[in-house]
């Protein structure tokens, strides 16, 4: 029989065959139940094949059976070992199911042949944190917290954090929840939207400036395929890119070098005339 539960451990843990797995806990359970229920290697090998069994069907994504297959060898909640039920508590919880396992563990915590075994006192912090607080059931917490499974779980100390975690959910619950409009990214997007929003205005304005002196000067001294070209680099700069950034130092300079270029080249005329205007 521990021959079974090794090959079934090595072909989940070694091969990743968690069908195969699943089939030999199902068949070295099956040969379990015609032994001595009340030999505790008999107990070990059968809480062995299970846990093996709920891991492969986690892997095969069959956790919504889980908890029936496990009350198929143990027939009653109260009676299935409290490793076993801490890892049913743990798979539900994870996929968001916690209420699958409310009665169950319940059942469990409530049945006074458990009160005395190893683990009960993870099983009731399991329930409490992983099942009852998440589906705010705090009033249910609350009892289990004050009552007798509570003073048999849990110390003066642990009872008190219990507590505070239970009033917080509550709190918590009472709280309005906040409008998409009032979010903490809210203001940040907004801000970004209209920063954004200035810098193209921006953009806008000097396009129209350029596009004003290219008429005024009239006589094609500067291509119109640098300032599509300043254009671009802008939009890139300054919407798309972070200027700040050291992958931006080289487009800046290029744009530096092509406003020089086209300054010259509209202001030009002018500068040259002044020292004439003076001398007349």
């Amino acid at each position: 029989m521990f021959n079974m539960l090794d090959a079934a451990a090595e072909q989940m843990m070694v091969h990743k065959d968690f069908q195969a797995a699943l089939d030999s806990c199902d068949r070295g359970l099956q040969s379990l139940a015609s032994m001595d229920s009340e030999d505790n290697r008999c107990g070990e090998l059968k809480a062995g094949f299970c846990i093996l069994g709920i891991q492969a069907l986690a892997e095969l994504n069959q956790w919504q059976g889980v908890l029936s297959w496990v009350l198929q060898q143990y027939e009653h909640p109260e009676k299935i070992p409290a490793k076993i039920m801490q890892m049913c508590i743990l798979l539900y919880s994870k996929v968001g199911e916690s209420a699958v396992m409310q009665e169950a563990a319940r059942v469990w915590l409530h049945s006074p042949s458990n009160s005395r075994v190893s683990g009960f006192g993870t099983v009731a912090e399991l329930y409490l944190l992983h099942v009852l607080v998440p589906l705010g059931h705090t009033e249910e917490a609350r009892e289990l917290i004050v009552g007798e499974v509570g003073s048999g779980a849990f110390t003066e100390d642990q009872r008190q954090t219990a507590l505070d975690v239970v009033v917080e959910k509550e709190q918590q619950n009472q709280e309005p929840p906040l409008s998409p409009g009032c979010s903490p990214n809210s203001e940040i997007s907004a801000h970004t939207v209209s920063t954004k929003g200035a810098v193209i205005r921006k953009l806008e304005a000097m396009l129209s400036f350029l596009y004003r002196k290219l008429r005024v000067t009239g006589s094609g001294s500067f291509s119109l395929q640098r300032i599509f070209l300043a254009a671009v680099l802008l939009y890139m700069l300054f919407v798309q890119m972070d200027p700040a950034l050291p992958s931006s130092f080289m487009w800046i300079s290029k744009l530096l070098q092509m406003l020089k270029q086209m300054w010259s080249s509209m202001f030009a005329p002018y500068s040259h005339s002044l020292p004439q205007n003076k001398g007349l």
